[in-house]
């Protein structure tokens, strides 16, 4: 019984820390818009921390490891193009994008829900 027990509160306290550093990486995208290499930090300690996971966070990391590289693929593109006008519009597309992916997954992990499809690349 005891064992039981003591197993139970290794896996919530392992629940917790997942679920903070997964709160991390979101906030360390948002620092992203502003400071620029926060968001590459943020990637790895997804990648580094996917696999230790509980199934549900494992979804978060998913879903912010996509947006990392989907974000950038539409950001090199806005910048590619930013000589024209269509270059600035795209980047605004990507900002309003990613911050929506940054706030909804931050809300879903106060929640502790899992990203329900943490492949799309909408929000």
């Amino acid at each position: 019984m005891t064992g039981d027990v003591t197993e139970q509160v290794v896996e919530e306290a392992k629940a917790r820390g997942a679920t903070k550093m997964a709160q991390v990486v979101y906030f360390l995208y948002l620092a992203s818009i502003i400071f620029g290499i926060t968001g590459l930090i943020g990637v790895i300690m997804a990648y580094i921390n996917k696999g230790d996971a509980p199934e549900w966070v494992q979804t978060h990391y998913r879903y912010q490891i996509r947006t990392f590289w989907i974000g950038l693929l539409i950001a090199l593109i806005g910048a590619a193009t930013a000589a024209f006008f269509i270059g600035m519009l795209i980047l605004l597309g990507w900002l309003i994008w990613f911050i929506i992916r940054c706030v909804k997954g931050l809300k879903q992990l106060g929640q502790n829900e899992p990203v329900p499809d943490p492949g799309t690349w909408l929000w």
